[in-house]
């Protein structure tokens, strides 16, 4: 590609929510790649990634997947995880206070972090780190210089914390050092990019340029991405609303998963997550619009690209035959994990023991629901003696086969 075409590919599905700074920022990336392409470097391109949870969702990949772009052009990827900007947690995208982690918490969550975002990053072209490396060397007297740039009035006038302020809800003073953090995080990476999702437009475009603008070093340039919807279509993709789908799972889970989005979410679903082409998702998409392609049929379509983007095309065309014979023949799956019990074989300690469920109160909530069924009928006691080859089944889509 020549550097209009590579300036096109790599703002494609970029939004700032203002036409002007899309131009701003189109015009320096443009800069940058011919600074770079003239001194035979590639641009260092980072997305930070706090460990608040031990689990990446495909939500993240979104944002993974623009750093792929760079490195397909030749530039060097940097996949950030946030061990030190996890301990206070990102306060963009909340209207309420954050818990707030541990060292050992966030560093134990961190482990598999790198693993899992290796599906989409090519692992010889991806420097890891993690911001504990240099703000924990940071003194008072360098936050005190930090802080400096920035008035009370610019965190206040941001949608979550005004929204906190107008309702009389506490604003915790170490919130606002997260966007130093992440703006520091830049100068500290020698960044010329940073990726972001739209909820870190103030981080980005804002802190991170200012601060290195302080530092006196070249600004990164920002690539804001759209936010993923989670499963119930509307709110952000996050564990701790129980609405994402987790790379840590099977081909056949993932596919459920994308099944139950609400049809309304596909093209975002389309745009952010599959490998589809542009003008393969403007097809999918007016084919939805006309008819021409019925929901159902098209989000099979869609579930199985992004399951194949996971797991590969095999894995993905079986989690497609499983889910049409679970949900529409009302045949039991191909593969079905077996459990040995640990005790005695009661079905509420299997239920728990076996990870079907989170907790005993979410098992006895279940079965009182009629959400667990023993070899296809439901069951209404928690305390009931399962038998050995008996498959024991929790909502539509998990089963397990209890042996002796």
């Amino acid at each position: 590609m020549n550097i209009n075409q590579q300036v096109t590919y790599l703002m494609r599905g970029v939004e700032y929510g203002d036409p002007a700074m899309y131009e701003v920022m189109k015009n320096e990336l443009r800069e940058r790649l011919i600074e770079a392409d003239r001194k035979g470097r590639p641009l260092r391109v980072y997305c930070g990634y706090d460990p608040r949870t031990s689990d990446l969702h495909i939500g993240h990949t979104v944002t993974m997947r623009k750093l792929r772009q760079f490195q397909e052009l030749g530039h060097q990827a940097i996949f950030l995880i946030g061990t030190y900007t996890a301990l206070i947690g990102d306060p963009s995208d909340k209207d309420k206070l954050r818990p707030q982690l541990t060292p050992e918490e966030a560093k134990q969550n961190a482990e598999t972090y790198a693993e899992q975002a290796f599906r989409i990053l090519d692992k010889e072209k991806t420097e890891i780190r993690y911001n504990a490396e240099w703000l924990t060397g940071l003194t008072f007297k360098d936050l005190i210089q930090l802080a400096s740039n920035f008035t009370l009035q610019q965190f206040l006038s941001r949608e979550n914390f005004r929204k906190r302020w107008e309702s009389e809800e506490a604003i915790y003073f170490h919130e606002l050092f997260y966007a130093i953090m992440q703006g520091y995080d830049a100068y500290a990476l020698e960044a010329d990019v940073q990726v972001g999702g739209s909820d870190q437009v103030f981080n980005i475009v804002n802190a991170a340029r200012k601060i290195m603008t302080f530092l006196e070093v070249k600004p990164n340039i920002g690539i804001i991405l759209p936010i993923l919807p989670g499963t119930d279509g509307t709110l952000k993709m996050s564990k701790s609303l129980g609405n994402h789908i987790p790379l840590n799972t099977t081909p056949e889970d993932m596919f459920g998963k994308v099944m139950s989005v609400p049809d309304f979410a596909m093209p975002s679903y389309s745009r952010l997550v599959t490998r589809w082409s542009v003008e393969k998702i403007e097809a999918f998409e007016s084919a939805i619009k006309t008819g021409d392609l019925h929901p159902r049929d098209a989000k099979m379509e869609l579930a199985e690209e992004i399951t194949a983007a996971f797991f590969g095309e095999t894995q993905a065309q079986h989690a497609r035959t499983e889910f049409i014979n679970l949900f529409q023949k009302g045949e039991l799956p191909d593969r079905i994990a077996e459990f040995k019990p640990l005790g005695e074989p009661f079905l509420l300690e299997i239920l728990v023991d076996s990870g079907l469920v989170s907790s005993k109160s979410q098992a006895r909530r279940l079965i009182e629901q009629h959400g667990v069924k023993i070899d296809g009928n439901s069951v209404d006691d928690p305390y009931l003696y399962v038998h050995p080859n008996t498959i024991v089944q929790v909502g539509k889509r998990h089963f397990i086969r209890v042996i002796e």
